[in-house]
């Protein structure tokens, strides 16, 4: 067939990208090689309208163990001789299109990533975002979302021990479906994804034999979301946990063997971005034979095998005269392997098929940091800011009944307790969740075979980015880091998913740099390096792009499981104290955007210096073990913080108004960040309050815990098991009137 630009533009290959692929090749390319650059080019691959933005980031630190970017995940020394692998990717364009799938196959393939490098999965966590909850499709995405994290990660037996949930109207047509894998491995016993430099040794295809599901993935994933997308169907992936858990279980032994030089999953763009990826760090090239790589469709094409995306494969190099003992263990495990071609040194991926050639590519050209585009896309300040800051709170009434109102918030989806969601995953598999009866901030997991512990978190409020990219990024890093820290780890690392509209909208790559300017002073403030992470642009809908979710995933750590602070109150008549200080702001609140429909104000206070102090303090007071509990202020304000420490043990709290000069509804449901809660004991309130007169800090006394009664400024809200009540079931209830709805409509 004839290659032409406009068989290059209906592969989403531009017509300045066909002439540099021609101008690099020498030539037309045919068909399959089209393919190739177009799966490699795509924005999932080569990050090509955001990478020397990334590069701007904190990438360097005293504990990685591996350069950002330079493997499948971060690597960073917990100690002990040990270190944690971690790493967080986006699936939403598939789960838009088919939840169940689209979710599963994310959780398996963040997975793959981390037992690629050697590393043992301990956990999981995930952060989702959907549209309004009382939308009939948005309860069928999450429905299958949930599940299929649920099902994929309960299968292959790692836990699911944290993440964020939010409900959005710009998220209706677009989810977020973003998915963080932790693993350990023992330092100096890292897989590297590389080819090797050395002639003739051996490349294996292992794991699941391949299909077409997921062919042009990459691509799929590079668009725009549209009426027709469901056609892409066959973009989706279809995942299988159990072999996965065989997989994992192989690929481990297998590097215990010495014959592996390098290991690389195939993930998007399947086999041409293995070989490619591999023989380019190996500054090396392959011979590839597809008619061997194992199947389970007839006559599967070369441009089919090169692009397929079916899960549970890996490439794999290995020494020469090794072979044996490859081929032993994949038999062992009942999985496919097949040696389907070997390394070369000239830098080139030859594809053959029953002998004859079908494609012949520079592996360099195709890859990100090699010959792939790096593009300066044009930005310019969204035309809503206007809106932003015409805002004025004094046009906002303060309600007269504060009750009502907080019955209001914490039954909002954003708010409320996720329980219908979470009972769906395995949290307690591998016993090294220290979280389930003891909830703390951050996920503890106990770094098994170390004495150490891991303080886990995603954390990312998009509508605070949306008013404020660059704030609102900082704000993101910041919350993090205040749950690891209340939770009493230290903070180590950050991996971050990137979640945008279209990157060639000036608005949108508006909201993309600035975000990535935040985060980046913000990594820098709290030494918390970027250690890798992933894009996702073109998260959008037909009425425009999604909040800018640039969500963080960080990993910090405990010398020991004992050090683990918890957020709930312990018994009656500790004092409860607001460490940071209490302002007069509503700005970007859940009270007021959803209580008062206001979709355009600016982002909370937030003060990166008063937020970093205030950390440190709290540090000590664990450190010291003064206080008794932990909780950070966040979405619906100091009521929430308080009442979800309640809910743990039963019980409840009298606290009052302590600045008459802050407007009631700023004072308990506004959201300026940089403040937490925390409980002290009779036995420690001299020594606390010792240590406060040495703080150049603001701490507020609040009032004391109560046996379950909740009173505010001496007014009766009632028991706290009321309070739970609505809390714990506020999402359940939303689900079963939209199913009583649909079971009337059957009928």
């Amino acid at each position: 067939m004839e290659i032409t630009v406009k068989t290059a533009e209906q592969l989403r290959i531009t017509a300045d990208e066909f002439e540099l692929i021609k101008q690099k090749l020498g030539r037309t390319p045919n068909f399959n090689e089209l393919c190739s650059f177009s799966a490699m080019w795509s924005e999932h691959c080569s990050y090509k309208n955001s990478i020397k933005w990334l590069k701007t980031l904190p990438r360097d630190g005293k504990k990685m163990l591996v350069k950002a970017g330079e493997e499948n995940a971060g690597l960073m020394d917990i100690g002990d001789g040990y270190g944690v692998v971690f790493k967080i990717e986006s699936h939403n364009h598939p789960s838009a299109i088919e939840p169940f799938q689209g979710a599963a196959t994310g959780v398996g393939g963040i997975n793959r990533d981390i037992f690629t490098m050697g590393a043992r999965p301990i956990a999981s966590l995930n952060s989702l975002r959907f549209g309004n909850l009382k939308e009939a499709k948005t309860q069928h995405l999450l429905a299958g979302v949930v599940h299929g994290i649920g099902h994929y990660g309960n299968c292959f037996g790692v836990p699911t021990v944290g993440g964020e949930v939010y409900f959005e109207d710009c998220y209706h047509t677009n989810p977020l479906v973003n998915a963080m894998s932790v693993g350990i491995l023992k330092n100096g016993e890292t897989i590297s994804a590389t080819s090797g430099k050395v002639k003739g040794n051996p490349v294996f295809f292992v794991g699941s034999a391949t299909g077409k599901d997921g062919i042009g993935g990459a691509s799929f994933a590079s668009a725009d979301i549209t009426a027709d997308s469901a056609e892409d169907l066959p973009a989706v992936q279809v995942g299988d946990p159990f072999q996965e858990k065989k997989l994992l279980e192989a690929c481990l032994e297998v590097m215990n063997t010495g014959a592996v030089v390098g290991m690389q999953d195939m993930g998007a763009a399947g086999i041409i971005c293995s070989t490619s990826e591999m023989s380019a760090k190996g500054e090396a090239g392959m011979r590839i034979d597809l008619d061997k790589v194992p199947t389970r469709q007839k006559d599967m094409k070369a441009w089919e095998l090169l692009l397929s995306e079916s899960q549970e494969r890996m490439l794999l190099v290995a020494e020469r005269g090794k072979e044996q003992l490859v081929i032993d263990v994949f038999e062992k495990w009942d999985l496919p392997c097949s040696e389907i071609g070997e390394v070369t040194d000239d830098g080139m991926l030859n594809f053959y098929m029953n002998g004859t050639l079908e494609a012949t590519l520079p592996a360099y050209e195709l890859v990100l940091g090699g010959g792939a585009p790096q593009n300066d896309r044009p930005y310019s300040e969204p035309k809503y800011f206007e809106k932003i800051k015409a805002f004025n709170a004094d046009t906002i009434a303060v309600p007269t009944d504060l009750k009502a109102t907080a019955e209001q918030i914490i039954q909002i989806p954003n708010i409320a307790s996720k329980k219908w969601i979470y009972v769906q995953y395995d949290s307690m598999v591998g016993a090294g969740n220290a979280s389930t009866n003891a909830p703390s901030d951050a996920a503890i997991v106990i770094a098994k075979p170390t004495n150490k512990a891991l303080a886990l978190t995603t954390d990312c409020n998009s509508r605070y980015v949306f008013a404020d990219p660059y704030k609102g990024a900082m704000i993101a890093v910041a919350e993090a880091a205040r749950n690891i820290v209340c939770s009493g780890g230290q903070p180590l690392g950050v991996t971050n998913c990137l979640n945008f509209g279209n990157p060639y909208d000036p608005e949108v790559y508006y909201q993309f740099v600035n975000a990535i300017k935040g985060m980046g002073e913000a990594c820098r403030k709290f030494d918390t390096p970027v250690t890798g992470g992933n894009v996702s642009f073109y998260n959008q809908g037909p009425d425009g792009a999604v909040y800018p979710t640039p969500t963080i995933g960080m990993v910090g750590l405990l010398d020991s499981p004992d050090d683990k602070m918890t957020m709930d109150f312990k018994q009656e008549d500790d004092e409860i104290y607001l460490v940071g200080v209490q302002r007069n702001d509503i700005n970007s609140s859940e009270y007021l955007h959803k209580l008062h429909g206001i979709e355009f104000s600016p982002a909370p206070h937030f003060d990166i210096d008063e937020e970093f102090a205030i950390q440190h303090e709290i540090k000590k007071m664990i450190e010291k073990k003064l206080i008794s509990s932990a909780h950070d202020v966040s979405e619906g304000g100091l009521f929430v913080t308080l009442i979800e420490s309640c809910f743990n043990r039963d019980l409840g709290f009298k606290a009052s108004t302590t600045d008459t000069t802050i407007r009631k509804d700023a004072y308990w449901f506004g959201e300026a960040q940089s403040r937490v809660v925390v409980s002290v004991a009779k036995e420690n309130r001299n020594d606390f309050n010792m240590l406060l007169e040495k703080m150049e800090i603001t701490v507020t006394y609040l009032g004391t815990v109560t046996s379950g009664a909740i009173n505010i400024d001496g007014e009766d809200w009632g028991n706290v098991s009321d309070w739970k009540n609505k809390y714990d079931n506020a999402i359940g209830k939303l689900l079963a009137i939209h199913d009583s709805e649909h079971a009337l409509v059957t009928l």
